[in-house]
């Protein structure tokens, strides 16, 4: 009986030890760690998509700790997180042209700033905005670039929007890239049906550099490979008109689905045997 009870004396021990490891490990690699610094400047950032980040989270320059995440807030008129960052004053000459970024350490670690060294003389000041960020990664996005999708666009320089409307999207849903001549240039920012005309309205976002779209471009939705993520295809036209923030494009082409090719072939037959054909029979 006696030895029984060291038994589970010595169980519940080693639990209590393992809970206590697992604790101190996850203070030493997450955010909670390491959360004290000396005297600091403030710099804003703008991000469309924050994803988990979190106050106290780190701020890094090359991988080196500079400064942490002081807070989180929406920004109402432009829809995005407002990020302010608490910067050592070691490190106070940060060219205003760099680029905020939220990055995520490991494959399910916590996330993180990282900044990006532009190449303007001129330093960010203290209670200044760093203008070019990138919004969080989402895992959705990772593994359409893993199935063939292909990236999006970083959208640095802003961007603007377009509608389209398909009779059939397919499994198209947002995030999904926007390509023109097979370059990112923007992503899906929305898919909704629309009750009344019944097809779906697609919401682009499309990266300010790529304003000269004319007005006749078509929109196409395509698949990358045979079972890849679908996107949005640009087709651009001639038109000497170009297309604006909040313009509707009205050339498209709605998904084509699996099921419809293998009718088609099913019930068609291929090129050559209707090419074979003598005239006059079905």
């Amino acid at each position: 009986m006696s030895q029984r009870n060291s038994y589970a004396v010595g169980t519940g021990l080693f639990i209590v030890l393992g809970f206590a490891a697992l604790a101190y490990l996850a203070t030493q690699t997450t955010s909670i760690a390491n959360t004290h610094q000396g005297a600091s400047y403030t710099v804003q950032a703008h991000f469309a998509n924050i994803g988990q980040l979190k106050e106290r989270a780190p701020v890094k320059i090359a991988g080196v700790r500079v400064g942490q995440v002081r807070s989180i807030v929406l920004d109402p008129e432009k829809e995005a997180a407002e990020v302010t960052l608490a910067i050592d004053e070691r490190y106070s000459h940060i060219p205003d042209d760099s680029v905020a970024a939220i990055f995520t350490s490991g494959l399910l670690g916590d996330q993180y700033v990282g900044i990006q060294y532009g190449n303007s003389n001129k330093d960010v000041a203290e209670g200044g905005t760093l203008a070019r960020t990138k919004p969080a990664q989402q895992l959705e996005e990772m593994l359409g670039k893993f199935f063939g999708a292909g990236g999006v666009a970083d959208n640095l320089g802003g961007s603007y929007t377009l509608k389209a409307r398909f009779s059939n999207v397919g499994a198209l849903s947002a995030g999904a890239p926007v390509k023109m001549a097979g370059v990112p240039i923007g992503s899906v920012a929305a898919v909704h049906a629309d009750p009344v005309r019944l097809d779906a309205e697609v919401i682009l976002v499309i990266d300010k550099k790529y304003d000269q779209i004319p007005d006749d471009s078509a929109a196409a939705v395509f698949t990358s490979g045979l079972i890849g993520t679908q996107y949005v295809a640009i087709q651009p036209g001639g038109s000497p008109e170009m297309l604006k923030n909040g313009d509707e494009m009205v050339l498209t082409q709605s998904a084509m689905q699996l099921e419809d090719l293998i009718g088609k072939f099913l019930v068609n037959g291929s090129p050559s045997e209707q090419k074979d054909a003598p005239a006059g029979k079905q």
